[in-house]
């Protein structure tokens, strides 16, 4: 079973709750693997809650990774399964990255790389989210990057007043 873990928003708690992937949602991931419609590339999903003055290691370990997907009908049985952005308690962000890919600069396949940032309102955020989502895993970006280059991975930050989507190259 794959775990998510976030918040929740009633201010008087501070206990993370896990939401789990059902066995009916991770037959039906597992079942599309092989028979799906395939990505070019696998996707996996993150989850992680920002920790001022925390060291990469404490990062790396602080990091939930959710599911790794390489068909369109695995994408879906995950992406419909997890708490919305808009769920999400504020500090935290959902990433998707290529492969399995840790969200983090400091890893050698990401060391070159840069960020496209774009604020979103609230009320905006999950559009926005979805819409970049889909373009990463239809290598829609393609024509946005240099011929060397790919999207490594998205990042949806939930922060107090604005959310923050990224793009990372």
């Amino acid at each position: 079973m794959a775990a998510v873990e976030y918040e929740m928003k009633d201010d008087t708690s501070t206990d993370l709750e896990t939401s789990v992937l059902s066995d009916e949602t991770v037959k039906t991931i597992e079942k599309h693997k092989t028979s799906g419609i395939p990505l070019q590339s696998s996707w996996t999903f993150w989850l992680d809650k920002a920790i001022s003055g925390t060291t990469v290691e404490e990062y790396k370990e602080n990091l939930t990774k959710i599911y790794t997907v390489n068909t369109v009908q695995s994408f879906w049985a995950v992406f419909n399964n997890i708490p919305n952005a808009s769920a999400v308690q504020v500090r935290y962000s959902y990433h998707l990255m290529r492969d399995e890919r840790y969200p983090l600069w400091e890893e050698p396949i990401n060391q070159n790389g840069g960020t496209w940032r774009l604020k979103c309102h609230k009320s905006d955020t999950e559009k926005i989210w979805k819409e970049i989502v889909l373009a990463a895993i239809g290598e829609q970006f393609t024509d946005c990057v240099a011929e060397s280059d790919e999207v490594c991975g998205v990042t949806v930050s939930i922060r107090e007043r604005e959310d923050l989507v990224q793009v990372m190259t």
